[in-house]
């Protein structure tokens, strides 16, 4: 989504790096072309103005400018004032300690309310017994959305009897099914509009003053723009909201509302939609999205997606194939098998935190057809050619490039790949044995 603005500020601040002293007047023009690229991006221009006044208070001041690295500083100080605007802290979701909690998901029509709803609940499994509730009565089929996701991510659902049109009874009613079935997390999905008006409002505040709700929470496409923070104000200003729910953020929109909704409403983002699958859901870490935004990367979230990869089973292989200085086609395959977990290589890449010289790396064409080509040779080879790579000659080669739907120089390059990888396992197993550590080796 920021990747408009991440060109921007990045040819910023390497026009900054460039020079060896910084002046004011050097400052004020780089400032300058932050606001521009702000706005372009379609922050509130209240939420630019302010953020830019901060920003220059603290990047003339003698002790930047006189530094041994000014550029450096202004970085940084663009830095932790963005954090602040985004959010400096995670700010989880409330559960109550005598259950059973409720959330309320609010917002307008084509916000991904109805998703966002299973998406949280599915997060919630483990530990909790969640209950999706069917509130909005006004879409056509969203009650059977929120059902059929339901039972994709198996969590339980709750939703009117045929003809049922009162949100409020649904609620209740649901209140009493989920005591009788210990369900500990209830979370209401609520009707929407095309835009905020006075109906919409009193059903919603009736279903407040029913539930009295631990967490009220918008949910706010982030492709709307400026009018996200509009919205986001009307919602709080009528219900008191708790938290917002940003989604779409893996879109091609510029990101605006992400940067401004919680400056304006004062309301923290609790949680962001990354994807369009029903994992892809997660805490917002602003300090994290803004490392990812000024090209620093996102190491914790790489190390995540590294863990939820790896499997303890799998690792244990590898470790044990590490112990006895070998390196297998089937480990190659476990290694392929694991990368594919972590999703898309381009977001992946993006997480790393490349020198100047290799960021453009982060905008090739990755290619994930290529792995799973790979694995479709692996997968081709008898088990003791996997062990064993060395026995593939002619006639085998043709046979696994037949069996893969590749061609026979693919199947060369594969086993020329894995020949070297091989060739690093023994050097990394032999320098662990002389207490080499991982960093001098890349």
């Amino acid at each position: 989504m920021f990747d408009a603005l991440k060109e921007r500020l990045d040819g910023i601040f390497k026009n900054l790096r460039s020079k060896g002293k910084l002046t004011e007047e050097d400052v004020a023009l780089a400032l300058r072309e932050v606001r521009r690229a702000l706005l372009e991006a379609d922050v509130h221009y209240k939420v630019v103005k302010d953020l830019v006044e901060r920003i220059r208070e603290r990047a003339v001041g003698r002790d930047v400018l006189d530094s041994i690295t000014p550029s450096q500083q202004v970085v940084t100080i663009v830095f932790e004032e963005l954090r602040d605007l985004m959010g400096r802290d995670v700010v989880p979701l409330v559960i109550s300690p005598k259950p059973p909690t409720h959330y309320m998901l609010v917002g307008l029509q084509g916000s991904g309310k109805t998703t966002s709803c299973v998406k949280i609940a599915r997060r919630l499994l483990k530990g909790h017994k969640p209950l999706v509730v069917a509130c909005d009565h006004q879409r056509p089929a969203a009650v059977e959305q929120l059902r059929v996701l339901a039972a994709q991510a198996k969590v339980a659902f709750f939703g009117p009897e045929p003809g049922e049109k009162d949100p409020v009874g649904v609620a209740e009613r649901a209140l009493r099914f989920a005591a009788d079935r210990l369900h500990d997390v209830i979370l209401f999905d609520t009707a929407g509009r095309l835009h905020v008006d006075e109906p919409l409002m009193e059903e919603l505040q009736a279903m407040k003053a029913l539930l009295s709700p631990h967490e009220i929470l918008l949910v706010v496409d982030g492709m709307t723009g400026q009018e996200a923070v509009n919205v986001a104000s009307a919602f709080n200003e009528r219900l008191g909201l708790t938290g917002v729910v940003l989604t779409k953020l893996d879109g091609d929109a510029r990101g605006g509302s992400a940067l401004a909704i919680r400056s304006v409403t004062g309301v923290p983002i609790k949680m962001a939609g990354v994807g369009e699958h029903l994992e892809d859901m997660e805490p917002f870490d602003g300090g994290r999205m803004v490392q990812r935004i000024l090209g620093m990367g996102d190491v914790q979230g790489l190390m995540e997606r590294v863990h939820l990869a790896a499997v303890g089973g799998e690792m244990e292989k590898m470790a044990e194939s590490l112990k006895k200085n070998r390196f297998t086609m089937e480990d190659l395959l476990t290694q392929i098998q694991q990368v594919s977990k972590m999703g898309p290589l381009d977001k992946v890449m993006e997480m790393l935190p490349l020198p100047d010289n290799l960021k453009q790396l982060r905008g090739a064409e990755m290619d994930p057809k290529r792995l799973r080509h790979v694995e479709a040779i692996i997968l081709s080879m008898t088990p003791a050619e996997r062990r064993n790579p060395d026995i593939i000659k002619g006639s085998r080669r043709r046979r696994i490039a037949l069996g893969s739907g590749t061609s026979v120089q693919m199947v060369n390059q594969v086993l020329k790949q894995h020949a070297q990888m091989k060739e690093l396992w023994k050097r990394f197993g032999k320098g662990g044995k002389r207490g080499f550590k991982m960093p001098k080796l890349f």
